[in-house]
C-alpha cells in the first residue's frame, strides 16, 4: 500500500457514498459492489424493506462467510505443518542412516 489514502464515489443499494481508504479506488469501487450484492442476495430472501436490517443480515452473511473461511485456512496450516514435520523427520532418519 502507499499509505496515501484514496477516495471513490461508490452505489450500495441505492445509497451514494463518498468513501476514503488506502490502495487503489477500483479496490473501494470493488469493495462496494461486493456489499451491495450481498445486500441485493438477502434482501431477495427476507420480507422487510429496511435497508438497515438488510445491510446488518449481509454483514452477518459476509462476517460469517469469513470466520469459516479464517476456520478453514487455519485447519489446512495446521495439516501442513504435521505432514511438514513428518516429512523432515523422514528425511532426517533417512539421512542419519549409515549407507
Amino acid at each position: 500500500m502507499n499509505g496515501q489514502e484514496d477516495s471513490a464515489s461508490v452505489e450500495i443499494f441505492g445509497q451514494t457514498y463518498n468513501v476514503r481508504g488506502e490502495g487503489d479506488p477500483n479496490y473501494l469501487t470493488e469493495l462496494a459492489r461486493f456489499v451491495d450484492s450481498r445486500m441485493r442476495d438477502v434482501a431477495a430472501q427476507v420480507a422487510t424493506v429496511d435497508a438497515m436490517k438488510i445491510a446488518i443480515l449481509a454483514a452477518l452473511n459476509i462476517a460469517d462467510e469469513f470466520l469459516r473461511y479464517r476456520k478453514q485456512r487455519e485447519s489446512t496450516a495446521g495439516v501442513w505443518i504435521a505432514k511438514t514435520e513428518e516429512l523432515s523427520n523422514r528425511l532426517g532418519k533417512l539421512l542419519s542412516e549409515p549407507n
